[in-house]
């Protein structure tokens, strides 16, 4: 099976920094991934490099079977990206912005009118069809982004922080769709500042730091290699952290402590396996 995604030895230089620093991975046909990190990480940079949007500085890149080098125009045809700044048109209404997507993709009609028809119900904004953006919520805007980056059917969609910015309930409603497309066959490349979200919505995880990827794996393989039990133990007004391969082992060092003041164990989450290897929390 061809990868939907591959990416080998890549690099991206701005000024000498190296912000994405000899990147590898492979992303397979129907899989949604989570790509994780903390700001400055390299995330959105390696987004544009593979949606064409940012030439790379060495590497080999392919999306869908194309080289984003040689075949920019191919991947074009067979991506759909939601990027976390706004980049629907406020002055024109919601199906407008339809309409001027799928004619610049050249989906012919009647065809076209189906197509906005379908994802407009598919993200609830059929009744919004006539409104002008500027007057949708901030999560009907990301829901029309979604709409719009599916109108001409791609094989793969790219999600650069989709939820930023959003209050949880929306948040929620937008992971029911991304989740209900992924289910359906689309393959998703996600990046996000939510752990929660990752672990709702990726099969695989990869997480930066200083352009370089340092695990990779689904979160039972991270959980599996870092540990899955953790003791906590306070100190003035923080905590620290202690890993064991298993909960059970934990318990059995908490119980085995004479002062157990400030103490307490729990299963591991990726939250803590984020900090642990990068020492920071995620912003």
């Amino acid at each position: 099976m061809t990868a939907a995604v591959c990416v080998q030895n890549l690099h991206k230089v701005y000024n000498s920094l190296h912000v994405v620093n000899d990147l590898s991975l492979t992303i397979q046909p129907g899989e949604s991934f989570g790509l994780l990190g903390p700001n400055g990480a390299g995330k959105s940079t390696t987004i544009r490099m593979l949606t064409t949007l940012t030439q790379p500085s060495d590497g080999n890149l392919v999306v869908a079977g194309f080289d984003v080098r040689r075949d920019p125009m191919d991947v074009r045809r067979q991506i759909g990206v939601v990027l976390q700044q706004t980049s629907v048109d406020g002055d024109l209404t919601v199906w407008e912005n339809m309409e001027l997507h799928g004619r610049m993709h050249h989906i012919p009609n009647p065809q076209r009118q189906k197509r906005i028809d379908e994802w407009l119900g598919f993200v609830e904004l059929g009744d919004r069809r006539d409104s002008k953006v500027k007057t949708l919520s901030g999560g009907m805007k990301r829901r029309l982004q979604i709409a719009r980056a599916l109108l001409h059917n791609p094989k793969i969609l790219f999600l650069d922080e989709p939820t930023v910015g959003l209050d949880p309930q929306t948040r929620r409603r937008l992971w029911e769709i991304i989740r209900s497309l992924n289910q359906q066959g689309m393959t998703m490349l996600l990046t996000t500042h939510y752990m929660e979200e990752v672990e709702f919505l990726c099969n695989r995880i990869g997480i930066l730091d200083q352009g370089q990827l340092i695990a990779l794996g689904t979160l039972a393989e991270l959980r599996e290699r870092h540990g899955e039990g953790i003791l906590m133990r306070q100190t003035g007004d923080r905590w620290d952290y202690q890993f064991f391969g298993t909960l059970a082992e934990a318990n059995d060092y908490f119980e085995q402590q004479p002062d157990k003041t400030g103490m307490m164990t729990r299963p591991s989450n990726l939250e803590d396996i984020f900090v642990e290897l990068t020492g920071r929390n995620l912003d």
